[in-house]
């Protein structure tokens, strides 16, 4: 049986091979869909352009966003070559979306050099033992930002 998720994951798929065949990153492709259309299509341009936060994932929310004129994807579904990267997990949460249909797991990454388990272990460490340091400052200050926008009338909350 040929259902319908199944063309969007091997699109997908297709991308994150051709990605790699084309040396513009690292071997992932994500398809977002909204009512069985695909409405943004990316893979992974990381070392193209050397922008870390270039994954599939993240480029295909930043082209839904744009053709669908809402930074909310409620509705879409998105289809990834790879479970999704902490970063991509989030911002997938950020978005809206509901549902992530993926292919080959976040243990078949690191398996292939892609190691993301140390940034979910960094995110339960408590701040006194992250490898990157946290400092706040200035609190009070940044606090104002916060006042401006509670009392801002026509905000669009997100």
């Amino acid at each position: 049986m040929n259902k319908p998720e199944n063309k969007f994951i091997k699109k997908a798929i297709k991308l994150s091979v051709e990605n790699v065949k084309k040396g513009k990153g690292g071997p992932f492709g994500a398809v977002i869909v909204k009512d069985n259309n695909v409405i943004a299509k990316a893979t992974n341009i990381v070392t193209s352009t050397n922008d870390p936060t270039a994954h599939a994932e993240i480029i295909a929310i930043r082209k839904a966003s744009k053709k669908l004129k809402n930074f909310n994807l409620k509705g879409c579904e998105i289809y990834a070559s790879c479970e999704p990267c902490p970063m991509c997990l989030a911002a997938i949460y950020w978005a809206g979306i509901k549902k992530i249909h993926y292919a080959a797991s976040k243990e078949d990454a690191e398996d292939n050099g892609f190691n993301d388990k140390f940034i979910y272990n960094e995110f339960a460490k408590p701040l006194s033992e992250k490898k990157i340091q946290m400092h706040q400052l200035f609190r009070d200050k940044a606090l104002m930002a916060f006042k401006e926008w509670q009392s801002k009338e026509g905000k669009i909350m997100y």
